[in-house]
């Protein structure tokens, strides 16, 4: 891999649930875009990116704007997308955030059927091992909430676990990859903060 790369990751931000949608095909929200605009209008993340987004509508259409917005390359990887879900479907709130918690807790376990935290591990870190070895400069993968919480918790070595998962969609992390290997800078963000971390 050449010298050095910056990593943004980036989640969706907020959807439009509908319970007759596959959550893969849901799309994001008026506010969802509307927080878009306000952190591309800061000038985040800037120009000299490469995006690398996931499938599904949601984060296409997040990594549509920004790569409109700046004029920047945008690429697709077909293992990025999220947790798969398909067993339950649609989960009102307190049910859906009861089994993610029963993901993050026990990794090994896919909780009614989803897609478990450790094969959802394995499948984006490889995703991203792909990615790297076939893109050059800077990265802004455009993707999910649990498995973006997942590759952070891979390239960290650190366990998985909630503490570790984004506190609200619309959030990035970011660091650097290089010959040494991934050097974080900082965890989950807000995209509000993205004034203050423009081009990081």
């Amino acid at each position: 891999m050449r010298p050095s790369s910056r990593i943004l990751y980036l989640s969706h931000p907020e959807v439009m649930i509908d319970a007759q949608t596959p959550v893969p095909e849901w799309k994001i929200s008026d506010q969802g875009r509307r927080r878009l605009k306000a952190a591309c209008k800061r000038g985040w993340p800037g120009r000299g990116w490469r995006i690398i987004a996931s499938p599904e509508v949601k984060a296409q259409q997040t990594a549509e704007l920004l790569s409109n917005a700046f004029a920047l390359p945008l690429h697709t990887h077909p293992d990025m997308g999220e947790v798969d879900r398909n067993a339950t479907g649609y989960l009102p709130h307190d049910a859906h955030e009861k089994l993610a918690n029963a993901l993050f807790d026990q990794p090994d376990i896919g909780p009614q059927g989803w897609e478990s935290a450790a094969a959802a591990s394995a499948r984006i870190t490889k995703a991203f091992q792909e990615v790297l070895a076939e893109v050059s400069g800077n990265m802004l993968f455009v993707g999910h909430g649990a498995v973006g919480s997942f590759l952070w918790c891979a390239l960290t070595n650190t366990p998985i676990s909630r503490a570790a998962g984004q506190r609200r969609m619309g959030s990035f992390w970011a660091g650097s990859m290089g010959p040494a290997g991934f050097a974080p800078l900082h965890g989950w963000q807000a995209l509000e903060t993205a004034a203050a971390n423009k081009a990081r």
